[in-house]
């Protein structure tokens, strides 16, 4: 019998996402808290012994250099496997979004890959190899809500008063999706915000800061004010997440989602305290 996992990959929220700064090659400096979330992606994997990286889309079609077989075969290099995988995507969620899907699919396939290969290779290997990757693929690595700086590259667990406490979001994402790079490269884009500390945020989990996007993504996306005057009407105050066009917010209860303007993907979603593969390999790195 061959072996396989079926393994989730789940979202993040950016609670708050300020740039301090700028870096000579034009990296941008960042402060943010990533949030893990129960909505998730779905990877099923299977060992292969011909040494081939095989990708199926059971739902959505996927470039075929993905960043699965991008994460697949920098690891396979990594640790000169001579083995191979098929893994099955069942691609939940949406792209553009700034919920973290391509990244967080790349760190679960390291993650996975990594015990279905038996290479027992630590959390801080996977995550230099998830750098290479994309800023975001070592938080998923990780797998601990976190305080996040630089380039993405400084990762803190969130302790102590800083952690985050149980609450449910509301999380809308729009027809109309977002490139990152658009954003980025915008000459509004507010790029000197003062310094933020984590004890600050510990004052107030869900509402400290902001996303310092936000004003040039609902200038090059108007479905963005829309769905953020949605969540107003319903008494939620609303932000956008990452780089992408989703936006959130804290809330429980039910929503009659039938009265959103377009659509709209709308989830209601809890946070996580742990990534479900917390433990699927060794010296996770956090305490």
């Amino acid at each position: 019998m061959k072996a396989l996992y079926d393994v989730p990959a789940p979202a993040k929220l950016n609670l708050f996402l300020h740039i301090t700064g700028r870096r000579p090659d034009g990296y941008h400096l960042l402060q943010s808290v990533f949030m893990l979330l129960d909505w998730s992606d779905t990877l099923h994997f299977e060992l292969r012994n011909d040494g081939l990286i095989h990708r199926t889309d059971l739902n959505v079609p996927l470039p075929e250099n993905d960043l699965i077989v991008r994460a697949a075969r920098l690891l396979q290099r990594h640790a000169q496997v001579s083995q191979g995988a098929h893994i099955s995507v069942q691609k939940n969620l949406p792209a553009q979004a700034g919920l973290g899907g391509g990244s967080s699919d790349a760190a679960s396939t390291l993650l996975a890959l990594n015990r279905l290969w038996n290479l027992n290779l630590s959390v801080p290997v996977l995550a230099q190899l998830a750098v290479q990757l994309g800023a975001d693929v070592p938080f998923f690595v990780h797998g601990r809500n976190a305080w996040v700086q630089g380039i993405g590259d400084q990762i803190t667990p969130l302790t102590g008063a800083a952690t985050l406490p149980p609450q449910t979001f509301w999380v809308v994402k729009p027809e109309a999706g977002l490139a990152t790079a658009k954003i980025f490269s915008d000459e509004g884009l507010e790029r000197q915000k003062p310094t933020a500390i984590i004890s600050g945020f510990a004052a107030d989990h869900y509402g400290f800061g902001s996303n310092v996007l936000q004003p040039v993504a609902e200038r090059l996306c108007p479905e963005i004010s829309q769905a953020l005057q949605w969540l107003a009407g319903l008494g939620l105050k609303g932000r956008m997440t990452g780089s992408g066009s989703a936006v959130f917010a804290p809330g429980s209860g039910s929503v009659d989602v039938s009265s959103a303007p377009g659509p709209w993907i709308i989830k209601h979603c809890s946070n996580l305290a742990v990534h479900p593969l917390v433990g699927w390999a060794p010296n996770e790195g956090f305490l």
